[in-house]
């Protein structure tokens, strides 16, 4: 891993790890330990091999939002050891953080952001213990704020970026991005803004896919009330590519929420732009940390007490190519005291530009039911649907994932959780298929 990658990585983590630094924010975090039997771990579609995992971990999250110092840090970090020889133990962490430095308020500012996750090696593949690998990705750089009038700002930037995959070097990568922003408040609830991009990105491993320059211009709507809300982007894109013909088209991502009432919250999100692996892990085009940070649903910190939340396996391929994604999401949530209802039906296809292997057509439906049997005894519920059409090499596969869960606050700081899963999958390539029955009891400890 790039020295300096690890470096940034290992700053993230201090910040977060120790409480007693000078910051003036909120730390926390939730030991758990867990064991868990599977009776396919290799996910193959014949001779399947059953073990047990013990897993020990840690969740734990950072957050402040002073006046000079904003930032959102969450994380988990777990080691996981098998009890038949088949697969060596690993240690496995995911890290979303986000954090601005106002070195000079309102006219200087020192954005980093950083995501880091596993993801598989091999996205055709069953996702067993050795088809997976750790990913990062960084942003870093300075942000100059100057105003124009009272209702009209601008915004200049300059940010580096570095990706890093532990076992595909061709995701590897360097970025330099460059901005320019012009931004207006038309109302305290209406704000608009024009902003040039232009970004570098120059791979370790050009085998694979070429370096090249990405030119976008394009205009940010963004509209909130009480019970309504838009979020518009509309503009351009121009791709140059070293050695490869280059590529044009319109980029949209527009996101509209609706809640009709304290219960009841609407949202869809419909998106057409160039994007890749690395690009789709950190902030989408037009967002900004800041308002990232503070605008989230929830607080960071109520997820370290979330026992389900693990570290789960990515279905994205990592590799160097650029795509052309065309995908529509909604959700819709109902929540009262003792029931909370999600349902997430997703549409998404992905054209490659420079290699076709991966072009793919998803449809997606997820599903999910918490009920509180009492109020420290909560049961949950969960179905996934993926049915994915690979074009270029004749391939269908179909997914299914559900279970259901049992989980039991019997103290201020102790809980624990019961649960069952099955996964299936479908696949018209020979030797894809397969099932499995995961059994898992957890114990949680919160800070």
């Amino acid at each position: 891993m790039p020295a300096f990658s690890k470096l940034a990585r290992a700053t993230m983590l201090a910040l977060v790890a120790v409480p007693g630094m000078s910051f003036a924010g909120t730390f926390g975090y939730a030991l758990f330990g867990s064991i868990e039997h599977s009776d396919n771990i290799a996910l193959t579609t014949s001779n399947p091999t059953s073990t047990n995992i013990i897993t020990p971990g840690m969740n734990f999250a950072y957050q402040e939002l002073g006046s000079s110092f904003q930032a959102n840090v969450v994380g988990t970090l777990e080691y996981l050891h098998y009890t038949n020889s088949q697969y060596d133990s690993q240690t496995r962490t995911t890290l979303t953080g986000q954090a601005n430095w106002s070195i000079m308020p309102q006219r200087l500012d020192f954005t980093i952001e950083d995501d880091a996750g596993i993801q598989p090696v091999d996205t055709l593949a069953s996702n067993a213990p050795d088809n997976q690998q750790q990913t990062n990705v960084l942003s870093l750089g300075p942000v100059l704020h100057f105003n124009f009038n009272e209702a009209t700002r601008g915004q200049a930037e300059v940010k580096y970026f570095n990706s890093y995959a532990s076992k595909v070097d061709d995701f590897d990568s360097s970025r330099g991005l460059a901005a320019f922003r012009v931004i207006r408040d038309v109302s305290p609830t209406t704000q608009v803004s024009l902003n040039a991009e232009s970004q570098r990105v120059d791979f370790r491993n050009n085998a694979t896919g070429p370096d090249y320059t990405r030119n976008s211009l394009y205009g940010h709507y963004v509209h909130t009330l009480r019970d309504f809300d838009v979020d518009a982007l509309l503009g351009w894109t121009y791709i140059d590519f070293n050695h490869e013909p280059s590529a044009s088209k319109p980029m949209a991502r527009i996101t509209l929420g609706w809640r009709p009432s304290l219960s009841n919250s609407f949202s869809i999100m419909g998106v057409y732009e160039y994007s890749d692996a690395a690009q789709d892990m950190l902030l989408q085009p037009g967002q900004k940390i800041v308002d990232s940070m503070t605008n989230v649903p929830a607080n960071p910190l109520d997820l370290i007490n979330d026992p389900t939340r693990g570290i789960n396996t990515g279905s994205m391929v990592v590799d160097s190519q650029v795509y052309l994604d065309q995908s529509v999401q909604a959700t819709y949530s109902y929540h009262i005291e003792r029931l909370t209802l999600t349902i997430a039906p997703l549409y998404r296809k992905l054209s490659y530009l420079n290699d076709p292997t991966f072009n793919q057509t998803e449809r997606n439906g997820a599903f999910s039911l918490d009920y509180k049997l009492r109020p420290t005894l909560l049961l949950s519920t969960f179905l996934n649907v993926d049915h994915t059409d690979y074009h270029s090499i004749d391939r269908t596969d179909k997914d299914y994932r559900f279970g259901a869960a049992l989980s039991h606050q019997f103290t201020d700081k102790w809980s624990w959780r019961v649960s069952y899963t099955r996964q299936l999958r479908n696949s018209t390539v020979a030797g894809q298929s397969y099932h499995e029955n995961e059994y898992m009891l957890s114990v949680v400890y919160h800070r």
